[in-house]
């Protein structure tokens, strides 16, 4: 997927009560329950039907790498709906979201500042209504382009103009070359 996009879900994810199935098998039964019958798991994993009743009677045990990773994605995107939607929400509306990333920023201001591109290392609790635009956009489909842009204007504020205590002319924040990101609830 994208690195902002797994990233967020990543840190939904560690909201989760119970772990999500491990093994194939119980991987492939958790779906069929969910989608109804082994024809939709097989159309959506891209198998066969009689490969998906395989795995559901633990007749096949290890799939390959690539089959391994695309039946652990759907599982994950599934796993606990209610609770992914009550993280989501506190995050969006109480708690805000937290931001570790070392990455080149940089910003453009007006002339006789230092706006030299650098690479920093930023850990920064971001207010709610940056989390909620966050995830709003990710639910909407938007790309990792357009996530990175909201997390920049989101540090651009919090980061770089204090919450507009400082650096009030800045224009407009770079974050590139990023090295590392995370984020936590």
């Amino acid at each position: 997927m994208t690195m902002f996009g797994d990233g967020l879900d990543q840190a939904v994810q560690k909201a989760f009560t119970r772990p999500a199935p491990k093994s194939a098998g119980a991987r492939m039964r958790y779906l069929v329950k969910q989608l109804g019958g082994t024809r939709a798991v097989a159309q959506m994993l891209r198998i066969s039907q009689r490969t998906v009743e395989r795995y559901v009677k633990d007749q096949i045990k290890k799939p390959r790498p690539d089959l391994a990773g695309r039946l652990e994605r759907e599982v994950n995107k599934r796993w606990q709906p209610q609770i992914r939607a009550k993280a989501r929400e506190k995050a969006a509306t109480t708690t805000g979201i937290v931001i570790d990333a070392r990455a080149r920023m940089g910003y453009t201001a007006p002339i006789g500042s230092t706006d030299q591109d650098r690479i920093r290392h930023l850990t920064v609790a971001l207010p709610p209504h940056h989390a909620a635009r966050l995830f709003d956009a990710q639910e909407q489909g938007a790309g990792d382009a357009q996530l990175q842009e909201i997390a920049a204007e989101a540090l651009k504020e919090v980061y770089f103009q204090d919450g507009g205590r400082r650096a009030g002319s800045l224009e407009e924040v770079r974050f590139t070359d990023i090295e590392h990101l995370e984020f936590g609830l």
